[in-house]
């Protein structure tokens, strides 16, 4: 029966095919000179290499460690501005009110307010998610051409409009033109709603307390941009990256030589049975080939790992297992949206769920 645990690992397979194949070969070559020319003294005692896997073990097991507190960081950042938002939304809803000025406004002038505002906040976090969609030259998906594979099957919305088109639905021609004038455009939203703010105050929609609590929400959004750019803009140290791909290649090289002279041992020591059978003499006189399939799948667990690693370290580039930040900002949208209540025609539905299991 074909089930998610055989898809997922289809598409494991799928996904590092080609060092499958560079695996293949550099277990061949050795094995064919091996046994074929007979070149017995090619091989190499299995004690150094087995210490060089132990130590590349390690070393993986540390970057993995420190990529997934990388992953789980901007998880956290995210969940961060999820509650935030929804917070925001409900002081948006309760705090602008007639009580402080003589200007009375309708209920219909004070939902255009605090649509105004939070379709504002949409914005910043369209600006956000735009930014860290941003390709940088120390991402998988920029060079790796297993990633990009896996990207061209998923749909990006970042990748696929311009922050000019989707701020559209969002502010008005003059803030969209204010924001997109701005090297940084998610702070440059967030500028536009403390400006709101203060107007607000002084013409009294707000009182000065009020003032300061929307003033502390803004801060609070500027800290967790701040923390998504800082894990967008510093990858994971490149010395640690490079060392890890350069000893897990010496790994894989030498792999090959340091299990001929063992499985050449094996297969004589099944030639010593007093009863043998035909197939078993067979076995035994070529046992050494089996190096080629052990030698692959040893390689592959290393680099598969080292490779969940490199794809772990930076999650917002938009590969299946970053975090959903278009998925995310799309459900704070229509939370907000109805905590002000907006009419549910015009909120947007929630992103499909794409399967989000490994590559």
């Amino acid at each position: 029966m074909y089930t998610k645990k055989n898809y997922t690992i289809k598409r494991m397979l799928s996904w590092t095919r080609r060092y499958i194949y560079i695996f293949l070969l550099t277990s061949i070559i050795p094995v064919t000179l091996y046994e074929l020319l007979d070149w017995k003294w090619l091989h190499l005692p299995w004690l150094p290499i087995g210490l060089v896997g132990t130590a590349l073990a390690f070393i993986i097991g540390f970057k993995n460690n420190a990529s997934y507190n990388r992953l789980w960081e901007a998880r956290k950042i995210y969940g961060g501005i999820v509650n935030a938002s929804r917070l925001f939304a409900t002081m948006t809803n309760d705090f602008i009110t007639n009580e402080f000025t003589n200007n009375k406004k309708s209920d219909a002038e004070f939902f255009q307010i605090k649509k105004t505002i939070i379709m504002r906040h949409v914005a910043w976090m369209t600006s956000l998610r735009h930014a860290l969609r941003v390709k940088k030259p120390w991402e998988t998906t920029y060079s790796n051409k297993s990633d990009q594979e896996v990207m061209k099957k998923m749909h990006i919305q970042e990748y696929e409009y311009t922050l000019s088109e989707e701020l559209d639905d969002y502010l008005n021609s003059e803030e969209k033109q204010e924001v997109l004038s701005k090297t940084n455009k998610q702070a440059a939203c967030l500028k536009l709603q403390s400006n709101h703010f203060k107007e607000l105050k002084l013409a009294g929609l707000i009182d000065d307390f009020r003032h300061m609590e929307f003033k502390k929400m803004i801060e609070e959004f500027f800290t967790l941009q701040g923390k998504a750019e800082r894990i967008k803009n510093f990858p994971y140290p490149r010395q640690f990256a490079t060392l890890n791909l350069f000893f897990a290649w010496i790994f894989v090289a030498l792999l090959p030589f340091g299990l001929m002279s063992e499985f050449d041992k094996i297969g004589q020591s099944l030639l010593n049975y007093e009863s043998q059978s035909t197939i078993q003499n067979i076995i035994a006189n070529n046992f050494v080939w089996l190096i080629i399939p052990f030698s692959i799948i040893i390689s592959w667990i290393f680099f598969t790992m080292e490779r969940i690693g490199d794809v772990s370290e930076n999650p917002f580039e938009g590969i299946a297992n970053d975090v959903p930040i278009t998925t995310i900002s799309r459900g704070i949208e229509i939370d907000i949206r109805e905590i002000i209540g907006d009419h549910k025609n015009d909120i947007p539905n929630p992103h499909p769920e794409y399967e989000h299991t490994q590559m």
